[in-house]
């Protein structure tokens, strides 16, 4: 039971459904909706999709993450604690729930739903292995992460979408797209072993960086277009930290600096979607602009500071060495970078 439980959680991955949780929030938020109660089947929904998502996936790039993901124990499937059975009895289970309670919902958030599974399978396996198209992978995907659970969190309040509304969504979705293509930077390795043509390894790092930082502020504009003023300074700040950490990323050698940048990024990406929440829900409840402002400018000074110590700090790790690797020596980038696309050699370690 206990190692079921594991693999749920794995399943799961806390980090991300935290943040599909938020953007149905803010959908759910953004057609009025004040209690937690409408809040139910919607999570019920989109917790099933990312259950679904996330198990079809590793079941597609098993091989992929026993190159890029050795010793993580998130990766149930390619740390071997767990078997393609158990992943496919889970990815219909969760997509079971994700229906029963969409439908539950409605018609309209049933057929939402039932989109995102299909591009969620669609992602992943052949024929169309849309994780292999470069610059198509990053903008389907946050129809499923970001268009998906916004629209089944308004749907369960209101049908109706305001062009208000709409501006919103197009600027949450930007700005994903700004965070997701930089996803690739963690699995390089193993991407380009196996062929996998990810906009990264496609067109560079630098490339991949500005795609990010022209996309990061388009979506920042949008949405401190239909915000509020205290939103907009603290947005303001979080793409100033975001376009120097970008900077920073463009033109890094180091796999461990990578990684801290990309741990501020996400940072500074929650931050974000998290202020526009905390706005949308205190209009609801009534409160005054003043302490609207006061609590999301307090929220950004604390985002900073988190972002602050990641980058001083790094991440930690999960991952744990491979015993055949102890004698290896470790990756860089000095045989080969990923600036300009033209040169994507990376090391593999020597056994």
């Amino acid at each position: 039971m206990r190692e079921r439980c594991l693999l749920v959680t794995a399943l799961l991955r806390p980090p991300v459904l935290l943040i599909l949780a938020l953007f149905a929030a803010i959908g759910n938020a953004a057609a009025g909706g004040r209690g937690a109660g409408s809040l139910v089947l919607p999570l019920i929904a989109v917790t099933g999709t990312l259950i679904f998502a996330v198990a079809t996936n590793d079941l597609a790039d098993a091989d992929i993450d026993r190159v890029n993901l050795a010793g993580d124990r998130r990766r149930a499937l390619a740390a071997g604690t767990a078997t393609t059975r158990e992943f496919r009895v889970f990815s219909i289970l969760g997509a079971a729930a994700a229906l029963v309670a969409s439908a539950l919902i409605g018609a309209a958030a049933l057929a939402v739903t039932a989109g995102s599974l299909c591009l969620c399978a669609a992602y992943s396996f052949r024929p169309l292995r849309i994780a292999d198209r470069g610059v198509l992978a990053p903008m389907v995907l946050p129809a499923c992460y970001v268009a998906g659970p916004y629209l089944i969190g308004r749907l369960a309040v209101r049908p109706s979408l305001t062009g208000r509304d709409a501006w919103l969504l197009v600027g949450l979705y930007v700005g994903f797209v700004g965070r997701i293509i930089l996803k690739d930077f963690r699995d390089v390795r193993g991407d380009r072993l196996f062929g996998k043509r990810t906009f990264l390894i496609r067109h560079g790092r630098r490339a991949t960086c500005v795609t990010s930082a022209v996309c990061w502020t388009a979506g920042t504009s949008v949405l401190a277009a239909a915000s509020g003023r205290a939103l907009r300074v603290t947005d303001a700040a979080f793409l100033a930290a975001a376009l120097v950490a970008l900077r920073l990323l463009a033109t890094s050698h180091s796999v461990r600096r990578d990684e801290r940048l990309i741990s501020v990024l996400a940072i500074l990406g929650r931050g974000t979607v998290t202020g526009v929440l905390i706005e949308l829900a205190t209009r609801n409840a009534r409160w005054s602009a003043a302490s609207t402002a006061g609590v999301i400018l307090a929220f950004g000074v604390v985002t900073l500071g988190q972002a602050w110590i990641m980058l001083r700090d790094g991440p930690r790790t999960t991952m744990s060495v491979p015993a055949s690797w102890t004698a290896c020596e470790a990756p860089s980038y000095e045989d080969g970078t990923l600036d300009g696309g033209a040169d994507l050699r990376v090391p593999l370690p020597r056994v």
